[in-house]
Formats: structure tokens, C-alpha cells, sequence
């Protein structure tokens, strides 16, 4: 649309102040940025991925860049040749055909064209307004013959504009009665779209209510304690959450989209368009994709997109790193805790600013706001390193916290009207030193009369061991006196007093001060109970500290046996000491196995004379049989009886092989305790016995009484040999 000469068009960039010479965003986003938006098998997820990436790679300048072109184009191609494709699809193949440039014949947008042109104008959620006019947008800058202006612009306006709320937010859709502050960022950008493919143009009291309506959006901006402001989501049952960082870079997205095609300025505090700066310096670096993306594109739109803003009192600052530098004077050292006195002037993502002054307008102590100890210096600039610095501080300047007020002067007025840079910047600063410290004794004391019983100076600049005794009596007195450089009394964060029993029970006293003298009197009698009346030793150990003392110590001064009388039956007990992680979470004692230590053995001699003995009764045996005239001329020569007997004499054979090994084991091993498993063998003779046939020599008259007396004895031989005789 026209655009009124000398309009309140201006170039916003946001510029930076820093007090240490950190790398920029450039610098410290880049790498990051390859790492989070690697494509597989060189291609992303989605259109939208892609599109993320390569925007991201083009802010940031990097040049080494994974090569996505060739299957990436494919994908759009595809995308926007197939009528079945999204309007999402659609829109993002058309932003990634903006970076990469794809061959595209004009017909294909042609063909796409109409069916945007349908929907915009049928449409009625949110969502299908924002893509289908984004789409033709997109169009319109990659084939500038193909018309896409939209005939019926002010019903499409008054459409989107239907879903907005009083309170600034917006709806997805008539039928979904939540508003959303992100979707006031998608319904700006639409709107902004809306008023570029306007033919005629859209009536500017529209826009101007459509302005009204982004002022009353920022009244619900949030703000956090640094100046940082950013905008959040009301709703918790929205059907796509969006945190802070992504809804603030939405509401930017669609602002200075919106501010691009108005010819009017936006009323919007300064210091709000600036605490939306610091919110996005101030996350650091994301590590999801999308909000790496939402980050550097935000930043990218506050740096260098035309904005209708009233260019008044913004800037950034940066003062998160800084090291020391010794400033000598006459008899002491002052460090300075920033780096080189320097300052740093830039843009959000770190470009050099155009020429420009910086003014220390006023440093104060933060203690003291009304007592001045700089005013009105012009800092230095080193032409060679971009800097602006101090030449040095004033001789007064003690240690302490500090405020530094700086000011921006552009040298070309005209500049004025392009770049914000703000009014005025705080920058808190620290400027550390050696603190003094003199006369350190501890005393023990009587309790009655205050007479000094035991008196010992103390070096708290190095080592101290000092040894004291006292009893329920007596008092313990600590004192010391601290005093800046410059001889000023001096106040730590920390002064503390601890003593710590030798069962671990720890008790800590802060150490009061008046002026430059500090003091502790522990009176006994009345810390008894406190003490839990544990007599013993008590370790002393004084603490003093504080971030602008360079020489904070931590120091251990010695011991002190105390003698507390007896507790009583309901004294208050010491609670009990929290377990060592290691002792219990650590290795155990490695466990020593003892093994019973063997039995002793009979001489080799004495042991084969008893297994002599013990082979005797076997020859006595067979001896035996010899004399009895024992032969296998009765042996039985039918199967079954044979096959009993030899199954008899094989058990025999077995038990008295038993006794062999038995014997053999006891004296080469030793003594035998299972013979439980023995048990089956003896009962093989005895079975097998019990089933020998009679023999087919005896007559009928010694079967009969044979058969009488099994049945007087119960059927079974009375002893294998019975059974065995049987046989022969």
C-alpha cells in the first residue's frame, strides 16, 4: 500500500550495551544451530523443519551448511503440483521456495492460486485465514505476474477481525469460544497479509482499530525482574500448548509484520518493545529446534523489519562476565570487577552500531544513590576493537556494589529516526578489594568478675592453632576488626562463628559488628542446653565473606575443652548425625572363608596292616567254601532261573566290591559320611534269592515240605546264603 513521505516508517534496531567482550549471538548461536537442525538422509521431518533451518541458517550467516537443496526442492515440487496437499503443506513449501529458489513454473502457482483465493474468502477458522493468505503473500514476491490481490480484502479484514476479544487475544476459530494470546500474533500477521494483497486498499479506521487492539494486548504483558517482558498463555486447555517463548515470538511475528504495512506509528511503550529484546537475550541458548528457531527469528524481526514503533528510550544490556584488574594507588589495591573498563555497543544480533558517543552520566554505590562519585564522563573509543572506556576511576572509590547510568549519543541526527537506542542504562557493577584485617584475639573470661583467664592473638591472614579450656562458667570472646582500602569500616555478607563438638553436632553464631570492630561473646551457662550439655572438644572456625572481599576466609582457629556439668533426666538429646553416604553406600570389608583344618591320619604303615585284617574274613570265605565242596555243577540251565541266579551272584560280587572301595577311599581321601546310596545293592541278592526256582532234581515228598515250611517262615529265605544254597 502508499506510504506517506517522511512517514513514521523507521528501522528499529535494538542496540546493546555490554560491559565484557562477550562473542555475540552470531557467534555463540552457530554452531549450536547445526547441531539442532541436522537433516537425515539429507532431508528434515517436514516442510515446516526445513523451513525452520534454512531461515535460521540464513540470520545467522552460516555458510557451511548442510546441502538440503536438491531433495528439498523435489518435496516442494511435489507439495505444490498435488491438489490433495494442505494449505499448511502449501505455505511452507512456499517459504522454503523463497530461500532456496526452486525451478517452479509460474503455471503451478496458477494452479494453486485459486484454490488459496476459495478459501480466504470461504474460510472461517483462524488457522485456514493465516495460511491461505500467507500462501498468496508468498506468491505475490516469487511470481510477480500471477495476480493474487484479494478483490473482497475488507470482508476478508472484517472476518478475521471477528475473532478478536476485548482484551487484545484472539480466537482459532467461532466456535471455540477460548481466546489466545498466540493466536493474537497468527491474526496480526493474517491482518498485515490481509492489508498488503488489499485491492483497494483497506480503510484506515479499521487499521486503526485493529491498533487500538494490539495496545490492548500489550496491557496484559507479564514482566519478570530484570525488565524482561514476555507474554504467556491464559488457557491451560488450549489444544496445542504454547509456552512463553513461543507465544511472545508470535505476538513479534505478527507486530512488526502488522507495523510493515501501516503508515501510521503504534503506540507502544518503550520500554516494553525493549523488555521483549531482553526476553529473548535473556533465555540463552534453547536447545529444542523450534525455539532456537522462535529466538533468532524474533530477533531478527526486532533488528531489521520496518516497525511503525515510536523509536523512544529502549536498549539492551548485557553484564553477565567479568574478570579483575589491579588498579594500583598509594598504599593499597583496588580491583575493578569489569573487564578493561570497557563498553560495548551493538545490535541484538551483535552488527557494529553506527558512530555514536557513550556517556557515563552518573555512578553511584548502591548503598548511598544520592552521593555521586562519577558525573558526566565521555568515555574513550578505541576504533580498532569497537570499544568505548574508562581512562580510570576516581581516587575515592572505595569497594563496594555500584550503579553505572550510561547514555547513547548518536553523532548523525538522521540516525535518530532509524535506530532506539534508549535514554538511559543501569549497569550494576562491583569493584572488589583487599579488606584489612587487624587486632583478631579470642579470650575466655570469668563469668562473675569479667577477668581475662586465658588470652590469645590471633593471625587471621595465616595459620592458627590455639588451645583453651573452659568450664559452664566462663565465656568465650571473639573479636576482630575489618576496614575497606581506604580505611573505612567495613560490613561483610557473612560473619560466622561455628563450633563443632567431636560427636559432629555443629552450632553456628553470627558475629556481630559495630562500626569496624567485630565481637561474639558465648556465655556457657546460658548455651548448656544449646550445647546439649556434651562435654569434650570443640573445633573453632570463623568465617567471614563477601563478593567485593578478595581475601574471604574460611579458617579453622584452634580447639576448646569445655566441662559441662551432668545433664538431667529431661535434657534435651542431640539429634542424631546424618550417616555418611560413603560408609553406607561404599565397599564393604572384604569377608575372610576359614576352612575346618584337616583331620589327622593314622601312620601308612598301621592303615595298610587293618586293611590286611580287614581282606582276612574274605579268605577266611572262600576258604570255607573250598572245604564244603562248593561247584556249579546245580547251577540252574533254564532261562529264568539262570538269569535270577547270575543276578544273585553279581550282588554279592557288588557288595563285597563295596567293601573294596569303601576301604580304598578311607585311606586316600578320607572318611566316607553317604552311604545312604549303598542301601539298593544289599537288596539285589535278597530279591534275586527269593525268586530261585527248586530245583528240578528234588522228589514230590521234598517239594511238600519245602512248600510248608516258606509258609511257616513268611515265603522269604531267611538269609541270602539260604536261598543261595538253594542253588547247588
Amino acid at each position: 500500500m502508499a506510504r506517506s513521505p517522511g512517514g513514521f516508517l523507521v528501522l528499529v534496531l535494538i542496540l546493546t550495551i555490554s560491559i565484557h567482550k562477550a562473542a555475540s549471538i552470531l557467534d555463540s548461536h552457530q554452531p549450536v544451530a547445526l547441531e539442532l537442525f541436522s537433516p537425515v538422509h539429507g532431508s528434515f521431518g517436514s516442510l515446516e523443519e526445513s523451513y525452520d533451518a534454512l531461515q535460521t541458517f540464513q540470520i545467522l550467516g552460516i555458510e557451511k551448511k548442510p546441502d538440503i537443496s536438491d531433495t528439498t526442492c523435489t518435496l516442494v515440487s511435489k507439495t505444490l503440483g498435488s491438489s490433495s496437499s494442505s494449505l499448511k503443506d502449501l505455505f511452507y513449501a512456499l517459504k522454503v521456495n523463497g530461500i532456496l529458489k526452486c525451478d517452479i513454473d509460474e503455471e503451478v502457482f496458477e494452479g494453486i492460486k485459486s484454490r488459496l483465493q476459495s478459501v480466504s474468502n470461504d474460510a472461517s477458522s483462524l488457522l485456514d485465514f493465516y495460511y491461505s493468505i500467507g500462501s498468496l503473500a508468498l506468491i505475490k514476491e516469487q511470481a510477480s505476474k500471477v495476480d493474487v490481490l484479494l478483490t473482497d480484502a475488507d470482508g476478508i479484514f472484517q472476518s478475521i477481525k471477528a475473532l478478536s476479544q476485548s482484551d487484545g487475544r484472539w480466537r482459532y476459530s467461532s466456535n471455540n469460544p477460548e481466546s489466545s494470546t498466540y493466536a493474537a500474533g497468527v491474526a496480526f500477521e493474517a491482518l498485515a497479509r490481509v492489508v498488503a494483497l488489499a485491492s483497494p486498499e483497506i480503510d484506515q479506521s479499521r487499521i486503526s482499530t485493529l491498533g487500538n487492539d494490539i495496545v490492548k494486548l500489550f496491557d496484559s504483558i507479564e514482566k519478570y525482574d530484570d525488565g524482561a517482558f514476555y507474554f504467556d498463555e491464559k488457557i491451560v486447555d488450549a489444544r496445542e500448548h504454547h509456552g512463553p517463548l513461543s507465544t511472545t515470538a508470535s505476538v513479534v511475528r505478527g507486530l512488526t509484520a502488522f507495523a510493515d504495512v501501516t503508515s501510521g506509528s503504534l503506540n507502544i511503550p518503550g520500554d516494553k518493545i525493549l523488555g521483549l529484546a531482553k526476553f529473548f537475550l535473556s533465555v540463552g541458548i534453547p536447545g529444542d529446534a523450534k525455539d532456537f528457531f522462535n529466538q533468532v527469528y524474533s530477533l531478527a524481526c526486532l533488528e531489521s523489519n520496518r516497525q511503525g514503533f515510536n523509536p523512544t528510550d529502549f536498549i539492551t544490556t548485557s553484564n553477565s562476565a567479568f574478570i579483575d584488574q589491579k588498579r594500583p594507588t598509594q598504599d593499597h589495591d583496588i580491583f575493578v570487577l569489569y573487564e578493561c573498563n570497557q563498553v560495548r555497543v551493538n545490535t541484538v544480533l551483535g552488527s557494529n552500531a553506527p558512530p555514536l558517543t557513550v556517556k557515563l552520566l552518573q555512578a553511584f554505590s548502591s548503598s548511598s544513590k544520592n552521593a555521586f562519585i562519577i558525573e558526566n564522563q565521555e568515555l574513550k573509543f578505541d576504533p580498532e576493537n569497537a570499544v568505548h572506556f574508562l581512562d580510570a576511576l576516581p581516587e575515592n572509590v572505595d569497594v563496594g556494589n555500584y550503579v553505572f547510568v550510561f547514555e547513547i549519543l548518536l553523532h548523525d541526527p538522521e540516525h535518530e529516526k532509524i535506530y532506539a537506542t534508549g535514554s538511559r542504562t543501569r549497569v550494576p557493577i562491583i569493584i572488589t578489594g583487599v579488606i584489612k584485617v587487624d587486632t583478631a584475639e579470642i579470650v575466655i573470661l570469668d563469668s562473675d568478675l569479667g577477668s581475662v583467664e586465658t588470652k590469645r592473638k590471633l593471625d587471621l591472614a595465616g595459620e592458627n592453632d590455639v588451645s583453651l579450656s573452659a568450664n559452664h562458667l566462663q565465656k568465650l570472646r571473639l573479636s576482630f576488626q575489618l576496614a575497606t582500602p581506604l580505611g573505612h569500616a567495613f560490613k561483610p555478607h557473612q560473619a560466622f562463628l561455628k563450633l563443632k563438638h567431636e560427636t559432629k553436632v555443629e552450632h553456628v553464631f553470627v558475629v556481630g559488628s559495630s562500626g569496624k570492630d567485630f565481637a561474639i561473646v558465648l556465655d556457657f551457662l546460658g548455651l548448656v542446653e544449646k550445647f546439649f550439655y556434651l562435654s569434650g572438644r570443640y573445633d573453632i572456625q570463623l568465617t567471614v565473606g563477601d563478593a567485593v572481599m578478595e581475601n574471604s576466609f574460611l579458617q579453622a582457629l584452634g580447639h576448646v575443652e569445655l566441662d559441662l556439668p551432668e545433664p538431667p533426666e529431661k535434657a534435651p538429646r542431640p539429634p542424631p548425625q546424618p550417616v555418611d553416604s560413603y560408609l553406607r553406600y561404599g565397599p564393604k570389608a572384604e569377608i575372610a572363608h576359614i576352612f575346618r583344618a584337616p583331620e589327622k591320619l593314622p601312620p601308612e604303615q598301621l592303615s595298610l596292616a587293618f586293611l590286611g585284617l580287614t581282606i582276612l574274613p574274605l579268605i577266611v570265605f572262600l576258604i570255607g567254601l573250598l572245604r564244603l565242596g562248593v561247584n556249579l555243577k546245580n547251577f540252574p540251565t533254564s532261562v529264568v532261573p539262570a538269569t535270577f541266579a547270575i543276578l544273585f551272584h553279581l550282588g554279592l560280587a557288588a557288595v563285597l566290591l563295596l567293601y573294596v572301595l569303601f576301604w580304598w577311599k578311607l585311606l586316600t581321601v578320607g572318611p566316607v559320611h553317604n552311604i545312604e546310596n549303598t542301601r539298593p545293592l544289599g537288596s539285589v541278592p535278597a530279591v534275586c534269592g527269593t525268586q530261585a526256582p527248586f530245583p528240578p532234581r528234588l522228589s514230590i515228598s521234598q517239594v511238600e515240605i519245602c512248600l510248608r515250611k516258606r509258609q511257616m517262615t513268611g515265603n522269604i529265605p531267611t538269609s541270602p546264603w539260604e536261598a543261595a544254597v538253594g542253588h547247588f
